[in-house]
């Protein structure tokens, strides 16, 4: 069994070791993404979506999860790409964020949930810097699993404090 060393800062892996850990990932068309497993309260099929009016395209409305009223939020509306129309695989991931008094959960649309993956340190790189037109405020890093490259999320900053009180006052 590997055991987990944490090295003196400046040395480069500091960083890395902070970020392993065990990653739901995902897709949305042909890229794979990641959200750390403990952000992750339940994977759901789609169910009805209440929609919720004059909010951003991304929020698709409201579901109630067992009594509670939760916002959804579409992400490849959210992070820019092309609607798809929703499948058999489409699902429902339920997120828990860091809100201003206490966490909250939202619900995030995805094509489909891929697997649970253990990502060590050695495996993630920091995002490239795609200049200042392109945020990469959203991302933890980029995970090399298999060959692959898994898009790494930070869902605290994809669905932020400003963007969860906006969507409880529009469900309420």
């Amino acid at each position: 069994m590997a055991s987990t060393r944490l090295t003196a800062e400046g040395s480069g892996a500091a960083p890395n070791d902070r970020r392993a850990g065990k990653y739901l990932t995902f897709h949305l068309g042909r890229e794979e993404y990641g959200v750390h497993v403990l952000k992750v309260r339940e994977i759901m099929g789609l169910q009805e979506i209440t929609a919720v009016p004059q909010t951003p395209a991304a929020i698709k409305g409201v579901i109630n999860l067992r009594g509670k009223v939760i916002p959804v939020v579409d992400l490849r509306l959210k992070f820019g790409l092309d609607a798809a129309e929703y499948t058999q695989r489409t699902c429902i991931i339920v997120t828990q964020v860091e809100g201003d008094a206490s966490p909250v959960l939202i619900g995030i649309v995805v094509d489909g949930v891929s697997d649970v993956l253990t990502i060590s340190g050695a495996e993630i790189e920091d995002a490239p810097d795609f200049g200042e037109q392109v945020s990469g405020r959203y991302l933890l890093g980029m995970a090399k699993v298999k060959g692959k490259v898994k898009i790494l999320l930070d869902i605290d900053r994809v669905l932020s404090v400003r963007e969860v009180d906006r969507r409880q006052e529009a469900a309420n």
